[in-house]
């Protein structure tokens, strides 16, 4: 199973990036062993349209056609959330059904509704509004996570009889 980030913006050099790349690398190792192939991580540049509505179409259509014939897990705050336990049970499901996944970060101006429509499976890590580096981090923190449990890795240390 392959899996990819698909980030408008560039991280630049600094803690987030560093951490981004650590557990880019753990799910790398980790996923090779458990049937899912690498992690990676595509940025895409930021729109130069004039308004913010042009913007985020123009960032849609570069995001959907990066997003091959995948799974599409779109990160929005206004979408449920999931615990780690029932996204790496949907990420077990994709991979044993044969399927990739991308996950889509928007950028500053936010997404267009035409990749709200595609997303396979909508996703937020809460009602808060949160910086895009911190998000491509838990997004890429949770793969990880999810592959460990999968890979049934005492990394996920969940409450007993739930997460």
């Amino acid at each position: 199973m392959r899996l990819q980030i698909l980030a408008v913006g560039r991280l630049k050099s600094g803690p987030e990036r560093d951490l981004v790349e650590r557990y880019r690398a753990r799910a790398d190792a980790l996923g090779r062993s458990s049937g899912f192939g690498g992690l990676t991580i595509l940025e895409l540049p930021e729109a130069r349209a004039r308004s913010a509505p042009e913007r985020v179409a123009a960032e849609a259509a570069a995001l959907l056609a990066r997003s091959e014939a995948s799974k599409l897990v779109v990160l929005d705050e206004r979408a449920p959330s999931l615990t780690s336990t029932d996204f790496a049970e949907r990420l077990r499901s994709w991979r044993d059904s044969g399927l990739s996944a991308s996950f889509v970060i928007g950028g500053p101006d936010g997404l267009d509704e035409a990749v709200r429509r595609r997303a396979d499976l909508p996703l937020s890590f809460g009602q808060l509004t949160l910086p895009h580096q911190i998000v491509r981090v838990l997004v890429a923190e949770q793969i990880y996570r999810a592959l460990t449990i999968v890979a049934g890795h005492p990394y996920h240390r969940g409450e007993p009889g739930g997460e």
